[in-house]
C-alpha cells in the first residue's frame, strides 16, 4: 500500500523542536542550513531545481520558533505550500549580492549580537555557497560566529520516524518488483547500457518518481568494480550482471542491488554468492538495539573475508533515507550505537578470482527487537537470465 505523500506539520514541528533542545545544550543561537537534504528535513522543500549550481539556498532554525527561509523568488511558490511562513527572498542570480545581505539580515534578527551560530562542517556535508560569500557572510555577522552545529542535523536524521521509514520500504518495493522483471527484459546480446536503461524503465513503471542513482557491471564470473558506467558492449553468456539502484519515491532513497548469471553460474560463481548471501545474515543477525556498526561489519567481515585485511571497498554498507548514502559507515571504526529508527544498508563484496568480485546490498531498519528487512532478501541461489 502507498503511503502518503508529504508529512504532516507535526512532523516538521518535532524535527525542528529536537534541534532546538540540542542547541540550547551546545550554546548554539541558530543553526544555518544550505544543502538540500538539510533544508528539505526541516521544510519539506522538495524540487529537482537543485541540479542548477546557478543559485544559493538558505534556511535558518532560531533558537525560539520555527525555520526561515531565505530563497531565491523562483522558489517562493513551492516554499509557500510549505510549513514555513517565514519566507525571504531576492531575485537570483544577483552578480553584485546573491542572498548574503538579506541572510545577514535574518540571521541578525533572530540571534544576540555575539551569538553561536551553528553550520554543519563535519565528514559528509559542505557549505553550498561560494567561498567569498562565506567570507562575506562571516565578516557581516560579526561579533556573530558561525561555528560547529554539533552534527545535530546528522543525529536527528540517524533515526528515522516511522512516516519516513514507510517512504523508504515503498521505494524498496518498487525495487523489488523491478528487479523481479529484469529476466523478461534482458537477454544476452543486449549493450550493457541498454540493460540499464531497460531497468531504469522497469523502476519508472512500477512507481519510482526517478531514478537518480544505477550503477552496476557485467562481466565473466564477476566483475572489476561497480561504479564505472555502462558502456556499449554487449553482455553475454557466462556473464555476471549486477545492478544497483538508488530509486526515490517521495524524496526518500531505497539503495540494494541483484546479481545475475548469464545462464547457468559457475560453481565459484555461485560458491561467492551464497558467501556475499551468508554475510548480509550474519550482518542482519547481530543488528539488534545495543550492538555497534561495528560489529555489523566484523560480522559481515568475517564471512566474506576470513584473513581479516582492510576491504578495498571501505566500507560494508552505510545510512540511508534522504540521500542515496548516509552517515554512519559500516567500519571497523565506527563504534555508533545501534537503536530502532535507524536505516541501513548492508554491503559485502567478496572476491571471485584474481580482479573479479561479487558485490551485495540489502537494506535494513533496525527495530526494538530484531531488525526488518526492507528489501526482499535475496536468497543464496543466483538469479538466472
Amino acid at each position: 500500500m502507498q503511503p502518503p505523500r508529504g508529512f504532516p506539520v507535526q512532523e516538521f514541528q518535532r524535527r525542528t523542536r529536537a534541534a532546538q533542545a540540542l542547541m540550547a545544550q551546545h550554546d548554539l543561537a541558530a543553526l544555518l542550513l544550505t544543502t538540500e537534504p538539510e533544508i528539505r528535513y526541516y521544510t519539506g522543500f522538495l524540487t529537482r531545481f537543485w541540479e542548477s549550481p546557478t543559485r544559493p539556498w538558505f534556511a535558518i532554525v532560531p533558537a525560539q520558533g520555527d525555520p526561515i527561509a531565505v530563497i531565491p523568488t523562483i522558489g517562493a511558490h513551492l516554499m509557500g505550500q510549505s510549513w514555513i511562513t517565514d519566507i525571504r527572498t531576492w531575485a537570483a542570480p544577483d552578480y553584485t549580492d546573491d542572498g548574503i545581505g538579506l541572510l545577514t539580515d535574518a540571521l541578525s534578527e533572530v540571534t544576540p549580537q555575539k551569538a553561536r551560530i551553528g553550520i554543519a562542517d563535519q565528514m559528509e556535508s559542505h557549505v553550498r555557497m561560494p567561498l567569498a560569500d562565506l567570507r562575506r557572510l562571516e565578516s557581516a555577522l560579526m561579533p556573530r560566529r558561525l561555528v560547529s552545529d554539533a552534527a545535530i542535523t546528522r543525529r536527528l536524521r540517524l533515526v528515522k520516524s516511522d512516516a519516513e521509514i514507510d517512504k523508504i520500504c515503498h521505494a524498496a518495493n518498487i525495487a523489488n518488483r523491478a528487479f523481479d522483471r529484469v529476466p523478461d527484459r534482458v537477454s544476452a546480446g543486449l549493450p550493457l547500457s541498454e540493460v540499464f536503461r531497460r531497468f531504469q524503465m522497469l523502476c519508472l513503471e512500477h512507481g519510482a518518481d526517478w531514478v537518480p542513482y544505477l550503477a552496476g557491471a557485467a562481466g565473466q564470473g564477476g566483475y572489476a568494480d561497480v561504479i564505472s558506467p555502462a558502456t556499449d558492449a554487449p553482455i553475454a553468456k557466462g556473464d555476471v550482471l549486477m545492478l544497483d539502484t538508488g530509486l526515490m519515491w517521495d524524496g526518500y532513497f531505497c539503495d540494494f542491488d541483484r546479481n545475475y548469471s548469464l545462464g547457468p553460474p559457475t560453481p565459484e560463481v555461485q560458491s561467492a554468492h551464497a558467501r556475499v548471501i551468508d554475510a548480509t545474515q550474519a550482518a542482519l543477525d547481530a543488528a539488534t538495539p545495543g550492538r555497534t556498526i561495528a560489529d555489523l561489519f566484523h560480522a559481515m567481515n568475517r564471512v566474506v573475508n576470513s584473513g581479516g585485511d582492510v576491504m578495498e571497498a571501505g566500507r560494508l554498507g552505510h545510512g540511508l533515507g534522504l540521500q542515496l548514502t548516509e552517515w554512519p559507515s559500516i567500519i571497523p571504526q565506527d563504534h555508533t550505537v545501534l537503536v530502532p529508527g535507524m536505516v541501513l544498508t548492508l554491503e559485502p563484496s567478496v572476491t571471485v578470482s584474481p580482479g573479479k568480485i561479487l558485490v551485495h546490498e540489502e537494506n535494513i531498519v533496525i527495530r526494538d527487537g530484531a531488525p526488518e528487512a526492507l528489501s526482499n532478501f535475496q536468497t543464496r541461489d543466483m538469479r538466472v537470465i
